[in-house]
């Protein structure tokens, strides 16, 4: 059975040190930005466990603070030049966008600057020192332990990428990048790289096949083949992370590992990106999370994780250029889903399908005791009405926490109109496209008809939604506090 990004994301999370995880990244160049606390509820409603912000905006850290969610923050590029040049100005700038933050926000790394060799090329000769001025300033606040220094690579720089075992970064830039390889391994760091196939594909002319970058199964005759190795590549993905692999090789950097701080493709372009579509983007960002999440790693590198944050959260309408830069997103400004990712088996998806029918039901695998206490507040302070769970009752069988969890969870999930958040239960719930009901036990929404609200499809609470969200809110910090005397309860009866 495959499973689901929900379900995925929640492995990522449990895993997050064995293995490789997904996050995503949040550009804010919208017209009708969210709130942050929208924001913040849109990603806990997707379990999304980690992220990467642009820049480190007081008022989005504000609202991340406590949730868990593992956060990149960034040094904007019109901020690298004062950075590079100054240690106060370093320190300064962690002090206020860290250690001010820190540890409510789970702040793990830090990219310093964004494509600097391609973007702002000029400001290249103090990329190094920012990003010493700033692992220097962790160090004086003994954060460096938990929180990571890097800096976001184009993999434009990577000259002849294919075959995998002859690219080598542009001689341009190896005065800075040597010793940049260098002091990250030498930070236990790691080399940040943004990674686009569909790039790669539209500028090969042809050469590059449009199932080769969407990691579609090729026929073994098919598979790209590197000459000097007999490496078979199946993807660009891997292809590219290889050749940086290699180009770092080549300047004897042999053990710094490769997270890919951006990827995704474009669900909408213009007459002159035919490739830019609903389909293609759902392909690709499916069989990239399912891809990273496995630990399949890289040919070069088997079973090494590639952690990868996909760009990005929101459709950004105020990004100039071509027509796709505006719809990378897995979500419109609004919550609603650009479109249903399908990593299929078990039904969770990572947003709403197009019939317009979700269910909320209890997550497999988590915490008994955190189980029965969301099922308890759901039943009590949540006001679901749970005589239908009662025995004789038409949801009686089955007699399982988890079961009764799950019509608990999906009542009230309904009750709220379905709104972002509403079916979070501090991590014990996810949201499913599978009708649960069976028998005679019919769950609101299911066909349609039971629940109430069914038409509303956004997943983040717009600017013009009805649904209290005050009242959202207040109902889940009573639901944290029920559950937390819950289980202090139940380990006090234990003992």
């Amino acid at each position: 059975m495959g499973f689901s990004l929900l379900l995925f994301l929640a492995f990522s999370v449990a895993y997050a040190d064995e293995g490789a995880f997904i996050g995503v990244n949040i550009g804010t160049a919208l017209s009708d930005m969210p709130s942050p606390t929208q924001v913040v509820l849109l990603l806990k409603s997707q379990q999304i466990r980690h992220v990467r912000l642009y820049d480190a905006d007081p008022a989005m850290l504000a609202a991340l603070a406590n949730s868990g969610i593992r956060v990149t923050v960034s040094v904007p590029n019109e901020q690298l030049l004062a950075v590079g040049q100054s240690n106060a100005t370093a320190a300064n700038w962690v002090a206020r966008n860290v250690v001010a933050h820190f540890p409510a926000v789970n702040i793990t790394s830090i990219a310093v600057g964004s494509e600097v060799f391609t973007s702002l090329p000029n400001a290249a000769p103090v990329l190094l020192p920012a990003l010493r001025f700033i692992h220097s300033a962790l160090v004086a606040a003994n954060l460096d332990g938990q929180i990571k220094v890097s800096t976001p690579h184009s993999s434009s720089i990577i000259l002849d990428s294919f075959p995998p075992s002859q690219a080598f970064f542009n001689r341009t830039w190896e005065p800075v990048l040597a010793p940049m390889l260098k002091f990250l391994q030498a930070t236990d760091s790691y080399m940040m790289l943004n990674v686009y196939p569909y790039y790669d594909y539209m500028q090969s002319n042809g050469v590059v096949p449009l199932d080769y970058a969407l990691f579609r199964p090729l026929p073994p005759n098919k598979e790209a083949v590197d000459a000097n190795t007999l490496l078979h590549y199946t993807n660009v993905f891997d292809a590219v992370v290889d050749a940086t692999y290699f180009a770092m090789a080549y300047l004897n950097v042999t053990n710094l590992p490769v997270v890919v701080m951006e990827s995704g493709w474009p669900h909408k372009g213009d007459s002159n990106e035919p490739d830019a579509t609903v389909d293609n983007a759902n392909t690709y960002n499916s069989n990239l999370i399912r891809h990273v999440l496995n630990n399949t790693g890289t040919p070069k590198h088997p079973g090494v994780p590639v952690s990868t944050y996909i760009y990005e959260l929101y459709d950004e309408d105020e990004r100039p250029g071509a027509m796709s830069e505006r719809f990378w997103g897995l979500f419109t400004a609004d919550g609603v889903p650009a479109y249903t990712l399908h990593l299929t088996g078990s039904g969770l998806v990572l947003a709403n399908d197009t019939t317009n029918q979700t269910y909320c039901v209890a997550r497999d695998g988590v915490d008994q005791k955190m189980l029965q206490a969301a099922l308890d507040w759901a039943c009590g302070p949540g006001k679901v009405e749970c005589s239908v769970l009662q025995q004789g009752q038409p949801c009686y069988d089955p007699d399982s926490v988890e079961a009764h969890a799950s019509y608990a969870f999906n009542s009230y999930y309904h009750k709220m109109g379905m709104a972002a958040g509403s079916c979070y239960f501090n991590g014990v719930a996810a949201i499913t496209t599978t009708d649960p009901s069976h028998d005679t036990c019919k769950f609101p929404g299911s066909d349609g008809k039971n629940g109430s609200l069914l038409n509303g499809t956004s997943l983040a609470p717009s600017s013009n939604s009805t649904i209290d969200t005050g009242k959202a809110n207040q109902d889940y910090r009573l639901l944290t506090a029920f559950q937390f005397v819950g289980i202090l309860l139940s380990s006090f009866l234990l003992l």
